[in-house]
């Protein structure tokens, strides 16, 4: 059995940016398990613009926001292991993956960190009637095709889910000659940005139909035509509102789902609303040595974002292997309420926790003029006035550890809306 000191589980950006930070944080022994032929994940096939804002203060390509890290890590002699497909993580941190090359090997780690990204919710899992013709795509599958293998995908296309690669798909088609019909959302919301909303609907004339699904698919061989129809408030279709259209692609932009299943297996703790693992402030697993960030963890908005949740696990890994002895702990629940799903992290320790903590979360529906509280118990130790706060946009707190001098006997953190 091989051994290391830090064995990361895929190689997208959040992998990259885990194991840059380990590096710098002093972890020499770092290994990078990814299943595709090449680094950067997702980030290949976006290559659209917007990436790198926060990060290195200038608007990159998904390509080009990659090629920064996969520099960093190609400086700092972190080794690589691509085409290599990890099949178990045991509790006690024994990976085992396997690869043409190599055959199947195992490998036991110091400390793991999960970054194995996110997939898209498939066709099957959305009840849609009619037959399955060709013409059906993921927007994430017809990115791939269009962007990597240069395939046009369709002509006249209908997109249902409104989330960003949905929106930025209506874009990147139109661009390349077809003509998009229309983008339906169950929701009377949009799941996407405000920004991708305006830049690539908006300013293409492309209509959103928001409560608003698929009824109907025609066509046996190919897609001939999509009918429409508005949703009442439980999301069941009206009679008498379809729509037809006459369409030869449907994409599907219907969210995405953090890519768990080796985290189920290794017995860790799922959160429910997240579909990701429940993790401390130290990005931290219910399983010790094992650290989770990026679309694994949570599902996000922006890759920057990734960035430093992925810098702050490395950074949390490359401490947990140089530990030496036990430390003292206070673990705190974040508990929710008022129309907040869920926090990332779930719990903190008020001990061991950075001077500053970024805490990221999401809403559960559009909410407009009300104030964002958080209490310790029940003193309430602040409150922010939000304008206007929408399921499809990350927000965050930020929490100070001095906030918890004095507070020895904390038994909750609560976080949620209030009038």
């Amino acid at each position: 059995m091989e051994n290391r000191e830090i064995v990361i589980i895929g190689g997208g950006p959040a992998g990259l940016a885990a194991a840059a930070a380990a590096r710098q944080n002093g972890a020499e022994d770092i290994l990078i398990l990814e299943r595709d032929r090449f680094l950067g994940g997702i980030l290949n096939q976006c290559i659209h613009n917007g990436f790198g804002l926060h990060t290195f203060k200038e608007e990159l390509t998904g390509p080009e926001y990659a090629a920064r890290y996969i520099s960093q890590v190609r400086e700092q002699n972190i080794e690589c292991r691509l085409n290599t497909m990890v099949l178990d993580l045991s509790a006690d941190r024994v990976v085992t993956c396997m690869s043409r090359d190599r055959g199947i090997e195992t490998i036991k780690a110091g400390a793991v960190i999960l970054a194995m990204g996110c997939r898209e919710r498939p066709r099957g899992a959305l009840n849609i009637p009619g037959y399955r013709p060709a013409g059906i795509y993921t927007a994430g599958t017809a990115q791939r095709l269009m962007n990597i293998e240069g395939y046009l995908v369709g002509r006249k296309v209908v997109i249902l889910g409104s989330g960003d690669i949905g929106l930025i798909m209506a874009r990147r088609m139109t661009l390349e000659g077809a003509r998009v019909l229309a983008v339906a959302e169950l929701m009377p919301y949009s799941g996407g940005l405000r920004r991708n909303i305006v830049q690539c609907l908006e300013d293409y004339d492309i209509p959103l139909l928001l409560s608003h699904t698929v009824t109907d698919i025609k066509g046996k061989e190919r897609v001939e035509g999509i009918e429409i129809s508005e949703v009442d408030a439980a999301s069941k279709p009206i009679p008498g509102t379809e729509k037809f259209y006459e369409a030869d692609t449907l994409l599907l932009s219907c969210g995405l789902l953090p890519e768990n299943e080796l985290t189920r297996a290794m017995g860790a703790q799922i959160c429910p609303a997240t579909k990701g693992p429940a993790v401390t402030d130290s990005l931290e697993t219910t399983i010790p040595g094992v650290f989770a960030c990026g679309n694994v963890l949570h599902v996000h908005d922006l890759v920057d974002y990734v960035s430093e949740e992925a810098a702050h696990a490395g950074r949390s890994a490359a401490l947990y292997i140089k530990r030496s002895s036990a430390s003292q702990h206070r673990t705190v629940p974040v508990v929710t309420f008022g129309g907040v799903r869920y926090t990332v992290p779930q719990s903190i320790d008020t001990l061991e926790m950075d001077d500053k903590l970024t805490v990221r979360f999401r809403v559960g529906s559009v909410i407009k003029d009300k104030k964002l509280c958080l209490y310790y118990d029940d003193d309430k130790v602040s409150s922010v006035n939000k304008r206007v706060m929408a399921p499809g946009e990350m927000e965050q707190i930020v929490i100070k550890k001095d906030s918890f001098n004095g507070r020895d006997d904390i038994k909750e953190i609560r976080l949620g809306i209030e009038d």
